[in-house]
């Protein structure tokens, strides 16, 4: 082969190199530049609150238990019936112990022989003395042991009676009628007739004939975290949500908050407690669930971003946003920001109205006809 052939061959085959290199950064130039969604800082309120979960409970609230063990006879009122104070709840049929009973009537037994015999001592020395038999003194000691027969026969017949009836008769108030103590709703009546019952004393408890509450008056009981119980005081004016009543607020008064924590699943938890004011006409029940939402701090018309836009530098932790330049790529800018409630974020510097943010998520073809997040 001739020189100058090797030499054409050469300068063919670096043509076609060329070419290829050419067209390999053509196409490469020629990609579509990713596209990102943007958004905008806007003018916004901003406020900072503190949301507690509890219930929603009467603020006086009593359980009714007898004087009196005994047996239910009968219950006149039924729960969500509302009662005044003195209202008839129930009656106890008393069930004497046969033992107690049959002590009961050996002291009357006793009570009344003592009795007759002192009355027959003092009938004696009564005629002695106007006889000038006995002295003065003696006629008074016969008649003052008499007496004292005569009350302890008394008493004997009354203990009796308590024991075999519950009460003595013609008692102004009965132990076997359970009546209501405050006006109120029933909310619970967990006995039937025929239950038996057992008297409330230092030992036990008794058994609860009823449960009445005010429900007029009001007060929600829930717990806060140790990070945001610094942050309230008493005297607060808060809001209370019931999601039972399609989520209505009602107004409320801070007046309590507990100066130590319980540990709840990690966590120390602080118990607050606050007057609600419940209008008359809704029908509020106790036990309800609720949130008491405390505002912390409010900030109006600020500029404000998506607090999902921030990204946080993750060896200094700062936040920064990318912002759109003009050539439609990003750069990294730093922000300070101020107050958030945890959707939107206050931005005090690194951004202004107009700038154009990136969305994190690269935008598709779904999210475009979909519109801005």
């Amino acid at each position: 082969m001739s020189k100058t052939a090797k030499i054409l061959i050469s300068v063919i085959v670096i043509v076609l190199l060329l070419a290829v290199v050419l067209k390999y950064f053509n196409n490469a130039n020629s990609k579509a530049i990713e596209e990102f969604k943007v958004e905008e800082p806007f003018y916004t309120s901003i406020n900072t609150k503190v949301v507690a979960t509890g219930k929603l409970n009467p603020e006086e609230e009593i359980e009714l238990k007898p004087q009196i063990s005994g047996i239910v006879d009968k219950v006149l009122v039924e729960e969500g019936d509302i009662v005044e104070k003195g209202d008839l709840i129930a009656k106890i049929r008393v069930v004497p112990n046969e033992q107690n009973l049959a002590s009961a009537s050996s002291r009357i037994a006793s009570a009344k022989l003592s009795m007759n015999n002192a009355e027959t001592l003092y009938n004696r020395n009564k005629t002695l003395f106007e006889k000038g038999v006995v002295s003065k003194q003696d006629f008074e000691n016969s008649e003052l042991s008499y007496n004292q027969a005569k009350e302890t026969y008394n008493q004997a017949l009354n203990d009796y009676q308590i024991i075999k009836r519950g009460s003595l008769s013609g008692g102004s108030s009965a132990n076997t009628n359970i009546t209501a103590q405050i006006a109120g709703t029933i909310l619970e009546i967990p006995i039937r007739e025929g239950d038996q019952v057992i008297q409330s004393n230092n030992f036990n408890a008794g058994t609860t004939i009823a449960t009445i509450a005010d429900m007029s008056k009001m007060i929600f009981e829930g717990k806060v975290d140790e990070a945001e119980v610094g942050k309230i005081e008493e005297g607060k004016k808060i809001k209370v949500v019931l999601g039972a009543l399609n989520e209505k607020d009602f107004p409320a008064t801070l007046t309590f908050v507990a100066p130590k924590g319980i540990e709840e699943n990690g966590a120390v938890q602080f118990t607050i407690k606050a007057d609600v004011d419940v209008e008359q006409s809704t029908k509020i029940r106790a036990g309800y669930s609720a949130n008491a939402e405390i505002e912390m701090e409010s900030k109006d018309s600020i500029l404000s971003i998506k607090e999902s836009l921030l990204q946080f530098d993750r060896i200094t932790e700062k936040p920064f946003v990318e912002k759109q330049k003009e050539d439609g790529t990003f750069e990294k800018v730093d922000v300070e920001t101020g107050i958030s409630d945890g959707i939107n974020i206050e931005i005090t510097e690194g951004v202004s109205e107009g700038d154009k943010i990136k969305v994190w998520n690269k935008a598709s073809k779904d999210n475009n006809d979909g519109g801005n997040n």
